[in-house]
C-alpha cells in the first residue's frame, strides 16, 4: 500500500475534523425545504392564526395532532425556534414553493405534501411564498391543464369552430384540473408583504388515476421567470370518489328523471360546473340522472335539492357519502302538487335552443339531441320543441327531421324546428316556425338570402302545414313608467329594468294606450301580419308580460283571434332550465299524445300559459270551452242572439310558498323573472286573484288560497255586445279567449284599441323599413297598406269607448 503524502494526510485530517464539527447543522439544513430566515414573529403569528382558521372554513388540510403542535409553538417564547417549527409543521402541506426575489421575478418548485387528488371533488394544500421583494399583488396560479373544456365563439357563430380557433374535443380531454386560489376572509386578498406567508390553494380533479398538470404561479403580468423556472409539473394520483347509485321515482312509482342540485357543506356545487360538458350544462347547478345512474361524489356531507319541473314540490335532502363506501344508494320519491297531464292538459315549450346564448360552442357546435330530451325529462315537459337558429346553424340543422325524434317517450316528446332569428327579418321580429316539413326556406341556400321581413316566411310555414308565431314578444313594445302624478316617463332600457334610485313605476295597466316603438325583436310585425291572417300565436312569458299582453289585447279587441302561447328561450332569456315559461294544451279524453295533435291545440287556442305555478282549466263560458267547437262549430265561439248574462267556470290551482319572497316582489313588473306567481300575492297572505277579463278589462275577480289544492270557481257577467273573455292570474298564467258575438255582429269592442293599432302600423312601418332588403320592399309596402286599411274600416264600426 502506497503512503500518502503530507500534503494528502493533511486534507484527510481536515475533511475528518470539519465533518465532525459541521455535519450536523448541514444534515438539518438539508432536511428541512427551503428554510425562510429573518422573519418577523409576531407577524408571522399573526398570518399563522388566520390561516388555520381558514383552513378550517375551507376543509381543513391540517391534522389534528398538528393543529395541538402549532398551537403550542404559537404561545412559546423562543421566537427563532417558533419560526423555524412553524414552517416544519406547514411545509408537509406544501403543494408548491413560491420564491419571488429582489426583482419580482417568480420561480416556483414542487412541494413534499402528498400528491392526491380525488375525482369530482376538491383537495386543499398551501403555497409557500418566500416574498424578498416585499411587495402585496395578488399570487396568481394557473395551469394548462385547468384551462376552460368548452369556449364560445364570437359574432354570428354560425360555424364558430370553422371559422375561429376554439378549444378542441382533444384538448377538452385533457384539461381535468381547476383550481382556485382562496383569498377570502380570513385571509388578506393579497399578498401581505412579509418575506414568509402561506397560502391556501385548492385544486379539483374531473377523473381518476395518474395526471400530471403543471402548476404555474405569478404576481403579475411579466413577473413568470425566465426558462419557465415558475411552472411545476406534477404528476397526481387522482383516487376514485363514491358511486352514488340513484333510485329516483315518481309519484306513482315508476321510475323517472330529475333535477339534482348537489352542494357540500362549503356550498360548492358538484359536479363542478367549470368541467362540465353535455349533457350536464356548465351553467347550471343542476344535473339531471334518472333511475340507475350515478353521481360521483368524494367523502363528506352534502344537501340534495330535487326537481322535476313547477308541477312537483321541491324536496331538499342529507347525503353522508362515508369515506369506505365506494358505491352507495340514493333513494328519492317524487311529490307532485298537480298534475295536468292526468286530465289532459298537456305541458310544452316551443321555445328552446341547443346552441347559441348560453351554449359553448366547442368542443362541439352546441349539444345533441340526447342531451335535449334529458332536460325535456328532467322538467317534465310533455312536448319540447328545440329550434335551431342562427348560432352554429349549418351543425344544428342536421337534427332536423320533419317529425318527433326518436328519442321521444309516449309521455315527452322532443321535435326540432326553426326560430327565425340571425336571419334578415329578425330585425322585424323573431318567428318560431313549429310542425315545418322543410327547414330550408325556397332558393335560399345561405340564411342571409332568407327574406329580409317576417309576413312571406310566416306565409311559408303555413303553407306547409306548419304552425307560426312571434318570439319574446315583449321586445320593442316598452311601454313608458308612471310617475307619481301619473304622468308616462319614457325608458331609456328596452330591456327593462331603471337605474338605481330611478323613482318611476313600469306600466302595469292593461290595455296601455301608449306607444312602443316597435324597435326590437319581438311581435313587432305582428301589428300588420295579423291583418293577413298570417299569425297563428304570439309567445308570451319570457319578457315583460304588460309589454306581451297589450298589442295582444288591441288586437282582440279589433276582432283578430290570434292566440296566445308560453315560451321560455332557453338558455337566452332564461338559462336556468327549460320550461320555466309553458304552454298547457287540452287534448281529447283517450286520445294520444302526438306531436300534431298538441301544435294543433295550440293553434286552436284550447289552451292556458304561465309559469306553471299556477292552472286555469277547463276554461268555459257557459257551455263553450276554449279552444273546443261552440256555436256553428266554430272554434273557441259562443253566439248569442242579444246581450245576456253569461256563465264563466274554471278548475283553478296555484301553489306559493308560505312565507312572500320579497326579492322577487318587490321587483319591477319589467325585471325577471317577468311571469312568476309570488308576483299576485296579495299582501303577505297566501292568495291570489283570479280575474275575469272582458276585452282586456278586469270586470270581477275572486281570491283564492295558493296551496297547491284544485277549486273550482264560477263567475257571472253580461255581455252588452260582441266581446272577448278570459281568465287570468297576473302575471302567472293567462287563457285563451272565448269569443262572444252578440247578434251576428263580428267583435269590434273599442275605436281607441283600433285607433292604437292603426297609429302602431305607421310607427312599426318607420322602424322597420330600412332593415327590408329593396327587392322586398314594394311588396312590404302593400302589405303595411293593407294592414291601414284593415285598422281604418275596424275603427268606424268598433264601440265607442273613446
Amino acid at each position: 500500500m502506497n503512503s500518502l503524502s503530507p500534503l494528502r494526510q493533511f486534507s484527510l485530517v481536515l475533511s475528518l475534523l470539519l465533518a465532525s464539527t459541521w455535519s450536523p447543522v448541514f444534515a438539518a439544513e438539508a432536511d428541512r425545504w427551503n428554510p425562510v430566515y429573518n422573519v418577523p414573529h409576531q407577524p408571522l403569528i399573526s398570518a399563522t392564526e388566520r390561516l388555520i382558521e381558514a383552513t378550517k372554513f375551507v376543509g381543513a388540510p391540517i391534522s389534528d395532532a398538528d393543529l395541538e403542535k402549532l398551537k403550542t409553538v404559537l404561545k412559546q417564547d423562543d421566537e427563532l425556534d417558533a419560526v423555524e417549527q412553524i414552517q416544519e409543521i406547514l411545509d408537509s402541506y406544501c403543494i408548491a414553493y413560491v420564491h419571488i426575489n429582489p426583482e419580482s421575478r417568480v420561480k416556483s418548485e414542487e412541494g413534499p405534501a402528498e400528491k392526491q387528488l380525488v375525482q369530482q371533488g376538491w383537495r386543499t394544500f398551501l403555497v409557500k411564498v418566500h416574498n424578498e421583494a416585499g411587495i402585496n399583488p395578488t399570487l396568481v396560479a394557473q395551469s394548462p391543464q385547468a384551462q376552460p373544456v368548452y369556449m364560445k365563439g364570437q359574432g354570428a357563430r354560425q360555424r364558430p369552430m370553422t371559422e375561429q380557433d376554439l378549444v378542441t374535443s382533444q384538448e377538452s380531454r385533457l384539461r381535468f384540473l381547476d383550481l382556485k386560489m382562496f383569498d377570502s376572509q380570513p385571509l388578506r386578498a393579497r399578498l401581505s408583504g412579509l418575506n414568509l406567508e402561506y397560502r391556501i390553494i385548492q385544486l379539483y380533479s374531473r377523473d381518476q388515476g395518474k395526471r400530471e398538470a403543471t402548476l404555474s404561479f405569478n404576481v403579475g403580468q411579466g413577473t413568470q421567470d425566465l426558462g419557465f423556472r415558475g411552472d411545476v409539473p406534477i404528476l397526481f394520483d387522482c383516487k376514485p370518489s363514491a358511486e352514488i347509485v340513484l333510485n329516483v321515482t315518481d309519484h306513482d312509482g315508476t321510475a323517472t328523471m330529475a333535477a339534482f342540485t348537489v352542494k357540500d357543506e362549503n356550498n360548492r356545487v358538484y359536479p363542478n360546473p367549470a368541467r362540465r360538458l353535455a349533457p350536464d350544462f356548465f351553467f347550471h347547478d343542476q344535473v339531471y340522472r334518472e333511475t340507475g345512474e350515478v353521481l360521483l361524489l368524494p367523502a363528506g356531507n352534502y344537501t340534495v335539492e330535487v326537481s322535476r319541473g313547477p308541477e312537483y314540490r321541491k324536496l331538499i335532502r342529507q347525503l353522508v357519502v362515508a369515506e369506505d363506501e365506494p358505491k352507495q344508494q340514493f333513494d328519492i320519491q317524487l311529490e307532485r302538487w298537480i298534475h295536468p297531464a292526468s286530465r289532459n292538459w298537456f305541458s310544452g315549450d316551443h321555445h328552446v335552443h341547443a346552441a347559441g346564448c348560453a351554449h359553448y360552442d366547442s368542443p362541439t357546435e352546441g349539444v345533441g339531441p340526447a342531451d335535449m330530451m334529458r332536460h325535456i325529462l328532467g322538467e317534465d315537459l310533455n312536448v319540447g320543441c328545440v329550434l335551431s337558429w342562427g348560432p352554429c346553424w349549418y351543425t344544428q340543422k342536421q337534427f332536423f327531421e320533419g317529425q318527433p325524434s326518436n328519442l321521444s317517450t309516449d309521455r315527452n316528446l322532443m321535435r326540432y324546428d326553426v326560430e327565425v332569428s340571425g336571419f334578415p327579418s329578425s330585425h322585424a321580429g323573431h318567428l318560431c316556425l313549429l310542425r315545418l316539413i322543410e327547414d330550408d326556406y325556397p332558393g335560399a341556400k345561405s340564411l342571409e338570402q332568407w327574406p329580409s321581413w317576417t309576413l312571406p316566411v310566416l306565409l311559408w310555414t303555413k303553407q306547409q302545414g306548419g304552425v307560426a308565431g312571434y318570439s319574446h314578444s315583449g321586445w320593442g313594445l316598452t311601454l313608458p313608467d308612471y310617475d307619481k302624478q301619473g304622468n308616462r316617463i319614457p325608458i331609456e332600457r328596452m330591456w327593462g329594468g331603471a337605474p338605481e334610485g330611478w323613482p318611476h313605476q313600469a306600466a302595469y295597466k292593461l290595455p296601455d294606450y301608449a306607444m312602443p316603438a316597435f324597435d326590437g325583436i319581438g311581435a313587432n310585425e305582428y301589428i300588420m301580419t295579423v291583418t293577413h291572417d298570417a299569425c297563428d300565436f304570439i309567445s308570451a312569458v319570457d319578457t315583460p308580460a304588460i309589454w306581451e299582453l297589450n298589442i295582444w289585447y288591441h288586437t282582440l279587441n279589433c276582432g283578430y283571434r290570434t292566440r296566445i302561447s308560453g315560451e321560455t328561450d332557453f338558455p337566452c332569456i332564461y338559462g336556468e332550465r327549460v320550461g320555466l315559461g309553458r304552454i298547457y294544451v287540452k287534448l281529447d279524453d283517450g286520445q294520444e299524445l302526438s306531436f300534431d295533435s298538441w301544435v294543433q291545440g295550440l293553434k286552436a287556442g284550447r289552451s292556458y300559459c304561465g309559469d306553471g305555478q299556477s292552472h286555469l282549466m277547463d276554461f268555459r263560458v257557459n257551455d263553450v270551452a276554449v279552444g273546443e267547437p261552440g256555436s256553428d262549430g266554430q272554434l273557441s265561439q259562443l253566439n248569442l242572439p242579444e246581450s245576456q248574462q253569461v256563465k264563466i267556470t274554471c278548475d283553478v290551482a296555484a301553489l306559493l310558498e308560505q312565507k312572500p319572497r320579497d326579492e322577487i316582489r318587490n321587483l319591477r313588473l319589467d325585471q325577471k323573472p317577468y311571469w312568476h306567481i309570488e308576483r299576485c300575492r296579495l299582501g303577505t297572505t297566501q292568495e291570489v286573484p283570479v280575474e275575469l277579463v272582458i276585452n282586456g278589462e278586469v270586470v270581477a275577480t275572486k281570491n283564492i288560497v295558493a296551496d297547491g289544492s284544485l277549486t273550482q270557481i264560477e263567475f257571472e257577467a253580461r255581455i252588452e255586445h260582441s266581446s272577448w273573455v278570459a281568465l287570468r292570474i297576473l302575471p302567472s298564467c293567462h287563457t285563451n279567449p272565448v269569443f262572444v258575438e252578440v247578434d251576428n255582429s263580428p267583435i269590434r269592442a273599442s275605436k281607441r284599441s283600433a285607433k292604437w293599432c292603426r297609429k302602431a302600423v305607421d310607427v312599426c312601418w318607420e322602424a322597420k323599413k330600412n332593415g327590408i332588403r329593396n327587392e322586398d320592399h314594394q311588396a312590404a309596402e302593400a302589405a303595411y297598406e293593407h294592414a291601414r286599411q284593415q285598422y281604418d274600416r275596424i275603427y268606424k264600426k268598433a264601440f265607442d269607448d273613446e
